[in-house]
């Protein structure tokens, strides 16, 4: 009898170990906002000070080339939710298009709730999903825990969203600190006013994906910062005492002699005037300072996190992902603001954590060409779960595990966000050694000539710059297909990226590089074909005629 319990027992404790050892991990994904890569302490900054971020990068596989797809916030972040380029999904500020149920029935989290995760999104959302975009109620409505707003959130998210007033904090990331706790912590009875559950408390047995998404460090939530003096002092004092320099090859605006791109394709004065203080070291240095307190208040998060999944005995079995939507440009070469494909804007932190990673392999840095499209496809294999044939990211999994080769040899940058603020269109193709880089004629119409005309015929601004009309589809539609259709280049660049990683130096006249040249225009052509696809994109109307009375 003695014996048949001991096998029993003996029966007992080894399912129960496999049980735990093929459980389904759960997943917390960190996105932040205008972070580009170089502004953590492991990634050699030397004035921020991020030690938990460090800890953890310490404890994880770092990736030194992680690159988005598109250098603006709608378009990049749509791009990690569906795992595929612009050119495919086609969903941005001035596309007149937002994402239809169907594609988001594809979108990771979609997929990893059908699949049988807990749901949860907390923070940020910059992606119009549904019938009526931000007003559809569908992106809300689709998750087990949702505790976020449409739209910008600002430095004190009570002043802009009303879910977010029952917060005991006023300051953007410890709002959102709150709203982590109220979802990691299955004992919590006093559950946070305003956040929206569709269960009474999240099923301890059901594994979960939380996305966390920040708004911060970006340009215009830091220049919300009203230093109050109810404040953390990290957002009152921080850095203030500090000795912060320019960045490498920064010039100001009174010394430029020679622009970085011709006026006639970056149209600088039409730029938004939010990213007007890049133009002078005095209000660059106070921007960089909250850029930096921001920073160090997520790196807080992040320990908050790790803490508090500790104390619920979730660690050993939680995926931490950590990177950022784009960079954004502080007067290096005199350029300001985003929608380029410089590395300022592409080059971004990508931080896996894995509790299941083997010892020695954790602290790995690994150079492997990657982008921010292949995380929803890395969070998929780790789980378990099938990639739906519309993803066109890379599972990187393998790369936690010590695999040599990389995924792929080039990655695709682009920008498709061409408007009235000067910017122009372009797309890049980039190896570890060399960067290529095309531009299109631009001849979108001047923001200083609408202003001019609001001014005129007293029609406010926003209304006249950011109102987006059916005619702006078939402008953005062009922009999409043109280049596959045989649209030239007006301008290119090459870059030794190796030799010139402030990409200073434009070497596509030189001949000794023409058969390299000649090889990266062959990535581009086949790189913006795999972007593009074959499929119809999978969009809504979404413009100002579509939602108004008498809409046709």
């Amino acid at each position: 009898m003695n014996k048949i319990i001991y096998v029993l027992t003996g029966l007992l404790f080894a399912n129960s170990t496999y049980s735990q050892q093929h459980e389904k991990p759960n997943f917390v994904f960190i996105l932040t906002d205008d972070q580009s890569y170089g502004l953590m302490g492991h990634e050699g900054n030397e004035i921020v000070q991020t030690p938990n971020l460090d800890r953890l990068a310490n404890e994880s596989t770092v990736f030194t080339n992680a690159h988005i797809t598109s250098g603006i916030c709608t378009p990049s972040r749509i791009s990690i939710l569906l795992s595929q380029y612009e050119r495919k999904h086609q969903v941005n500020f001035n596309s007149g298009t937002s994402v239809s149920p169907e594609a988001w029935e594809l979108s990771y989290p979609m997929v990893m709730k059908k699949a049988g995760y807990y749901t949860g999104w907390i923070g940020k959302n910059h992606a119009p999903i549904g019938d009526g975009g931000y007003e559809s109620g569908l992106m809300d409505k689709s998750f087990d825990y949702w505790y976020a707003g449409h739209g910008h959130l600002g430095f004190y998210p009570k002043d802009r969203h009303k879910i977010f007033k029952g917060a005991k904090h006023n300051t953007q990331v410890e709002v959102i600190n709150e709203g982590i706790d109220d979802f990691l912590n299955d004992s919590n009875e006093d559950r946070l006013e305003g956040a929206v559950h569709f269960l009474k408390e999240r099923p301890k047995e059901q594994p979960f994906v939380l996305s966390i998404s920040l708004n911060l460090p970006h340009g215009a939530g830091t220049s919300s910062m009203k230093i109050k003096p109810e404040d953390d002092e990290i957002y009152r004092t921080l850095y203030r005492n500090n000795e912060i320099s320019m960045p490498p090859n920064y010039i100001a605006k009174k010394d430029i002699k020679t622009p970085k791109l011709p006026s006639e394709l970056l149209r600088a004065d039409d730029r938004q005037d939010s990213y007007s203080y890049a133009y002078t070291p005095e209000e660059n240095r106070e921007r960089i300072i909250r850029e930096s307190q921001a920073v160090t208040g997520i790196d807080r998060l992040v320990g908050n996190i790790r803490k508090t999944l500790k104390e619920q005995g979730l660690d050993k079995n939680t995926v931490i992902i950590f990177s950022s939507d784009h960079g954004l440009f502080h007067g290096e070469q005199g350029l300001a603001g985003k929608a380029l494909c410089y590395e300022v804007v592409t080059h971004v932190p990508l931080i896996i954590y894995n509790p299941s990673q083997a010892t020695h392999l954790k602290g790995l840095k690994r150079d492997a060409l990657v982008q921010s499209i292949d995380i929803p496809a890395t969070m998929l294999s780790l789980a378990g779960i099938e990639q739906p044939e519309s993803f066109q990211g890379k599972d990187i999994s393998g790369l936690l595990n010590g695999q040599e080769n990389g995924v792929r040899e080039y990655i695709f940058t682009e920008n498709l966000w061409s408007t009235q603020f000067g910017n122009p269109r372009c797309e890049a193709v980039q190896n570890k050694e060399w960067k290529y880089i095309r531009y299109y004629k631009n001849e979108t119409f001047s923001a200083s000539k609408k202003i001019e005309a609001a001014d005129f015929f007293g029609i406010k601004t926003n209304k006249i710059l950011y109102a987006v009309h059916d005619l702006d589809m078939a402008i953005y539609r062009d922009f999409v297909e043109a280049p596959l259709k045989g649209e030239q280049a007006v301008y290119e660049e090459l870059y030794h990226l190796k030799t010139d990683p402030y990409e200073l130096n434009n070497l596509i006249s030189e001949k000794s590089n023409q058969t390299v040249l000649a090889e990266m225009r062959q990535a581009w052509k086949s790189e913006i074909k795999n972007a593009r696809g074959t499929e119809r994109p999978k969009v809504l109307r979404y413009t100002v005629e579509s939602h108004s009375a008498g809409s046709y």
